[in-house]
């Protein structure tokens, strides 16, 4: 009785001291675990400041800064589980078979990366331009790891994945540092050409978000010749963010010069023969 009371005393005394070791080591596992993430955190707001101080391209910051804070985490982790008692080598190999259901898992993620990495090096465009993609138009705000956010002139903001961006047309329209807006209008046969084209110009000219120099002033040509009327292009170069005011309201204004000018909508027309 006495050997089975003995033998119990110490089965006790050794659980208790097995989870009072643990406790010790879980309790500065959680307190290594708030400490760092509160330093990581103090650290990603200096590197952040500092990219901002050295004028670092906008395009890169997003990626650098979600790359820096995954690997100071990763640390983190490893260094958590040195504290709890974990063998490196076996958490190493716990790390490698997360690491590849992870990748297995995330398989389609893995390819957004990889368009990430590929929008960066080639830079087909970078934050701040306006682009076509994917059905949205609108100014580049970020290019992240997984997805390139757009903000569209309706103040929608799309968040497009990297690897339907590369899969597909870019369209870039700040490349060059201005765009030609094409706006067609038309006026009847028989009507003065020469002065509507000029009604049309002396509208251009005097809009003082449309470009006047060089290659870059504005024109007005014959575009075509319709079935019911002449067909005119104006053609005015722009800088991207005056895209939508030339777009709209030089538009109205070539509408309403015409109309002031006695330059009548066309209308279809029909020749009747009379035969007797």
């Amino acid at each position: 009785m006495e050997t089975t009371t003995e033998a119990l005393k110490n089965f006790y005394h050794s659980i208790s001291s097995g989870l009072g070791n643990w406790g010790l080591q879980l309790i500065g596992a959680l307190a290594a675990l708030i400490i760092g993430l509160w330093i990581i955190r103090m650290i990603m707001k200096g590197i952040s400041k500092g990219f901002e101080q050295t004028k670092l391209d906008e395009t890169l910051q997003p990626f650098l800064l979600t790359t820096i804070g995954f690997l100071l985490k990763l640390l983190l982790i490893i260094s958590i589980a040195g504290i709890v008692g974990l063998p490196m080598a076996s958490f190493a190999a716990l790390l490698a078979g997360v690491g590849l259901a992870i990748g297995a898992a995330f398989n389609g993620s893995l390819g957004h990366i990889a368009s990430g990495v590929m929008l960066l090096i080639f830079k087909p465009f970078k934050v701040g331009d306006l682009i076509k993609t994917n059905g949205a138009f609108g100014f580049v705000k970020e290019i992240s790891v997984f997805v390139t956010v757009i903000e569209t002139f309706q103040n929608e903001t799309e968040i497009i994945p990297n690897s339907a961006i590369t899969s597909n047309k870019i369209t870039n329209l700040t490349k060059i540092g201005n765009l030609r807006i094409d706006m067609p209008f038309a006026i009847r046969y028989g009507s003065d050409i020469a002065k509507a084209k000029q009604i049309v110009l002396d509208v251009l000219k005097k809009d003082k978000n449309v470009l006047q120099e060089g290659a870059s002033a504005p024109r007005v040509a014959v575009n075509n010749l319709g079935v019911n009327s002449v067909e005119l292009l104006a053609l005015p170069y722009v800088n991207c963010e005056n895209y939508w005011d030339v777009y709209w309201d030089t538009r109205q204004e070539i509408v309403e010069a015409l109309g002031n000018a006695n330059y009548e909508a066309p209308l279809p027309q029909r020749v009747v023969t009379m035969t007797k």
